[in-house]
């Protein structure tokens, strides 16, 4: 960093320095109490903590204060602890005047977008809009013959608290149990969301499974309705054509078409379901050089029917270690996502079918060893690598009848029922 690109520094101080002089500090409003909860953090000490920038006046420890609520509500509460933040960590405080960020413990029931205000007087600032979850899945128990090998934390109970502990600080996210005390439906604003929450989790030591992400519907007026998201693609413009084609396959509607400079910019309004699977698709037609960003815009009524996958999988018949021998013999079927010598188990997704059934396969087949020999000697094997999922790209890529099972080492698709017998029974059940 520097002023004059020329002379090279060590450090980035000449930064810091051109913020002191250019960048405004925050205006002092002078008056009674005012500071908007903008953020929430979480404490297994002191419970849910308030995070803000004080509007006005000044706000003190042990003061008596108004929570109003962004229905009209008034609490009245008093503040015990005032934390600002210095560097990475906190520091406590007395009082912190208008426009400083600082952390307030202390004060019960509140949520983003309520005002801190004075006691006696208390005035609401604008109240923040907080967008409202599109997309649930299920969390369950990992229940797999591999249940427990590498996770620490692989009970209901370890779930449901770690659950429930998460609601205290993800605002966004809501946890509801099912008829099954094993399960909960998780509900977030979108694929990304709710990935993180699994990925940190599984980075924790939880072992989990998760079925596929659905949509939330609602009916408004009588009508069938589902979250639309608007979403932005910017292209090589030789590719353009195929990411217009496979977002309208999934009743996406062009709304910008637009050069910049050499890519060119497309916005889509498209249903949230449509966009499950999409990234996939859109980053192998564009050989990885597209930009894909998405928000939520409103619910409108249903779209209709989006196609799923096309194609089948290749589910394993038997327990035991993959051989390169069986793999090799039953490339023709597929491409495989596990390789050899990688202990499996009987239901799990190993591959993906070349047509649209799924086939039940044996990969943990040796070769038959005996005395005799062709003249000549063996082939040796040429085994395509096998394809590896990320955990989004793992939730993107399930039906209705299969699980991810996450924990801290692996991930891994699954039926959810393990045995072929079950599987044809339930198999109404899922279409």
């Amino acid at each position: 960093m520097s002023t004059d690109w020329q002379k090279p520094t060590e450090d980035f101080i000449p930064l810091l320095d051109a913020i002191l002089e250019f960048i405004p500090s925050a205006p002092i409003n002078e008056g009674t109490l005012q500071m908007q909860i903008t953020s929430l953090d979480y404490s297994s000490f002191v419970g849910r903590i308030a995070v803000g920038r004080v509007a006005r006046g000044v706000i003190r420890e042990n003061m008596p204060v108004s929570l109003m609520k962004r229905d009209g509500k008034i609490i009245k509460s008093r503040i015990k602890e005032l934390h600002t933040f210095v560097g990475l960590g906190k520091l406590k405080v007395s009082e912190v005047k208008a426009g400083d960020i600082c952390a307030v413990v202390g004060i019960d029931g509140f949520d983003i977008g309520d005002t801190i205000a004075d006691y006696e007087n208390p005035e609401q600032l604008e109240v923040i809009h907080i967008d409202e979850p599109t997309m649930n899945m299920l969390f369950t128990i990992n229940n797999s013959p591999f249940f427990g090998k590498e996770g620490k934390f692989v009970t209901s109970r370890h779930l449901h608290d770690r659950l429930f502990k998460e609601m205290e600080k993800n605002l966004a996210l809501k946890v509801l149990p099912t008829d099954s005390a094993d399960a909960f439906l998780v509900y977030g604003r979108g694929i990304l969301h709710l990935s993180v929450l699994i990925e940190t989790m599984r980075r924790e030591g939880y072992e989990l499974q998760v079925g596929q992400p659905q949509v939330i519907i609602k009916e408004i007026d009588g009508k069938k309705c589902e979250p639309i998201e608007v979403l932005t693609v910017d292209v090589p413009a030789e590719v353009s054509g195929k990411v217009i084609e496979l977002v309208t396959q999934r009743k996406g509607e062009l709304l910008v078409m637009e050069t910049k400079g050499t890519l060119q910019h497309l916005e889509f309004d498209i249903p949230a379901r449509g966009i499950i699977g999409l990234r996939n698709n859109v980053l192998t037609a564009t050989a990885g050089e597209a930009v894909m960003a998405h928000r939520f815009k409103d619910y409108e009524p249903w779209k209709g029917t989006i196609p799923g996958r096309l194609s089948g999988v290749l589910i394993s018949m038997d327990k035991g270690m993959t051989t390169a021998y069986s793999i090799d013999k039953l490339q023709d079927r597929g491409r495989f996502f596990v390789d050899p010598g990688v202990d499996i188990y009987e239901g799990q997704i190993v591959g993906e079918h070349i047509r649209d059934n799924d086939l039940t396969i044996n990969i943990t087949k040796g070769k038959q060893l005996t005395n005799m020999r062709a003249s000549g000697t063996d082939d040796n094997t040429r085994i395509a690598p096998a394809i590896k999922f990320s955990l989004e790209e793992s939730m993107e890529y399930i039906q209705g009848d299969e699980y991810i099972e996450v924990t801290p080492k692996s991930i891994r698709m699954r039926k959810i029922h393990l045995r072929e017998a079950d599987r044809k029974v339930n198999a109404k059940k899922y279409q």
